[in-house]
């Protein structure tokens, strides 16, 4: 699929490795059980709720459900499941730590409440340098955490404070994640290949 990604997007071949290797660091967490979490801003933010959407249920396969301890009658309507966590959803925790603490720590206080040693961080800036995002991916290095970051051409400080991050060859914000939505497409379908 990898192939099929470079031959409609030329543009990023220039990030290929980055990409399989992202997929690879994705697969790895689950299957040493951990999660996903996410974080970004704007339309990043809504990109990290996408990218929650194709893992939390099945996104190019239907996923049965063979778990016997789930009633038989609740297991034939239900999906196989990815744990993942967009960091911005839960409303009531992130708008009292932007009221309360400095709100270039939301992201990171969020983390430090969900992220464990084992999970995998995605965090999304188009320039690298949006400090919430910076500083959650300095926190989630600290407690064991894998950081995989998508950015724009030039990374950022993100780039930096990443384990491995995808730099898509863009540098204007719409085009960015333009291409971002391809490559984490290509993300959720292949962890899901793998794992179901």
């Amino acid at each position: 699929m990898i192939h099929e990604l470079i031959l409609r997007y030329p543009q990023l071949k220039v990030c290929e490795a980055d990409v399989v290797g992202a997929k690879n660091a994705m697969v790895k967490t689950y299957r040493q059980g951990g999660k996903i979490l996410l974080c970004g801003n704007g339309g990043s933010a809504a990109d990290c709720d996408h990218i929650a959407g194709e893992l939390l249920k099945g996104f190019r396969s239907l996923r049965p459900v063979t778990d016997e301890t789930i009633p038989e009658d609740l297991r034939a309507k239900l999906q196989g499941s990815l744990p993942a966590v967009s960091l911005h959803s839960a409303s009531a925790a992130m708008t009292a730590s932007l009221n309360d603490l400095d709100p270039n720590m939301v992201y990171a206080q969020m983390l430090h409440g969900l992220g464990e040693k084992g999970d995998l961080l995605i965090a999304l800036s188009t320039s690298g340098n949006a400090q919430n995002v910076c500083n959650a991916a300095r926190l989630a290095r600290a407690k064991g955490l894998t950081v995989i970051g998508l950015t724009g051409e030039k990374g950022g400080k993100l780039k930096e404070l990443s384990d491995l991050c995808i730099c898509v060859p863009e540098t204007e914000t719409y085009k960015v994640q333009e291409l971002h939505l391809p490559v984490y497409h290509y993300l959720c379908a292949q962890t899901e290949q793998e794992l179901f």
